[in-house]
């Protein structure tokens, strides 16, 4: 261990592609160096906090496939197919079988094997037995009624909350009043991929805006071949990411704009990789038209991999001093639809003062 501090205890609900990431990320940067520049992550030691003091202690998914077996062999398991980059030893965490609610959307049934058998666990006990500082929600896109649900296990057993997908509980005065009440922090919604489709969009639309340029249009198409895209065929469970993705895009831009941002295809081939296309038009000085184009090509658990563990830790930190309610600074770095939207240059510098001490916004 390189930190002096307590290991962070995590619980993960929803065992796939960025679960996968995040878990082989801790993994993979267990022994970086103070002094080292790790891609994706704002620093080695945030808060004092390493890589490695992140500690796994509970998982829950729906799949057979995956529940029952160790997380370590649960996060390779179909039909996660994400890049392999580490392989984490056995981590004596076994994953166990939590509620179906609205997690399997019409699409996922053809291929999230559910044992109908199986009974779901007690959440919020296992989530105090492992004495869990921070539940991580990855749950499906549009499992509204189950990210809810999760999100009140969390306040049962007295552990913070991060919310990775596009159901609004860190932005919901709501829920927000509810966690702060209990002295528990949150974070949240919809997390951004370190260089993802929402944060390049955001950012060229900042700089057309600060260059003066007046837009006119835009367009975010994504497509992808996981079961996230899969999933995502089904347009009702695509209205809160909708939500989502354009109200981070708009924020940057001082004016209504006509915008069509979000999912268009699944493309099984694809597996974990996201091909993104941006299109910006607009005009400059005398009415003269200009337009940018541009395609992104990533892989998408990856990309928000560190991201997370950047989230967690600054979770953490906000559990140390006593912080509680929404958490504005590392939200707005790391999520499309926080409770402040700012701009990326600002939200670090945000994060980079809640880290060195300064008060939460």
């Amino acid at each position: 261990m390189y930190g002096h501090l307590p290991n962070i205890n995590v619980a993960i609900a929803g065992v796939g592609n960025c679960a996968s990431a995040v878990i082989q990320g801790v993994h993979f940067y267990r022994n970086a160096s103070e002094q080292e520049t790790v891609p994706g992550l704002l620093h080695v030691k945030f808060g004092g906090y390493h890589p490695s003091d992140i500690k796994f202690v509970a998982a829950f998914d729906i799949d057979s496939r995956k529940v029952g077996k160790d997380l370590s062999e649960a996060i390779f398991s179909k039909p996660n197919n994400t890049r392999v980059f580490a392989h984490p030893p056995n981590m004596k965490v076994r994953v166990m079988r939590g509620p179906v609610m609205d997690g399997l959307g019409k699409y996922l049934k053809t291929v999230v094997k559910v044992e109908k058998e199986q009974n779901s666990v007690d959440v919020a006990e296992i989530l105090r037995k492992s004495e869990t500082d921070v539940l991580v929600n990855y749950l499906p896109v549009g499992s509204e009624e189950a990210t809810r649900w999760y999100a009140e296990q969390a306040l049962k057993a007295g552990c913070a909350f991060i919310n990775c997908i596009p159901v609004f509980i860190a932005s919901d005065q709501t829920w927000e009043k509810r966690f702060r009440s209990a002295g528990l922090p949150v974070a949240g919604d919809d997390v951004m991929s370190q260089l993802g489709a929402t944060v390049l969009h955001k950012t060229l639309a900042k700089l057309l805006v600060d260059r003066g340029v007046k837009i006119d249009e835009s367009y975010q198409l994504n497509i992808g071949g996981d079961t996230d895209f899969l999933n995502m065929l089904e347009e009702e469970r695509l209205r809160s990411k909708r939500i989502s993705k354009t109200s981070a895009v708009q924020a940057m831009i001082p004016y209504d704009v006509p915008l069509r941002i979000g999912p268009s295809d699944y493309v099984d081939f694809l597996d974990n990789k996201k091909i993104c296309y941006v299109r910006l038009r607009g005009r400059y000085f005398g009415d003269s038209p200009a337009s940018v184009d541009v395609k992104l090509d990533i892989w998408d658990a990856p990309n928000s991999g560190g991201v997370i563990i950047d989230v967690i830790r600054a979770v953490k930190l906000a559990l140390d001093r006593k912080i509680n309610g929404a958490l504005v600074s590392i939200s707005s770095y790391a999520f499309k639809h926080p409770p402040v939207q700012a701009s990326t240059s600002v939200a670090k510098q945000w994060v980079e003062d809640f880290m060195n001490g300064s008060r939460e916004r």
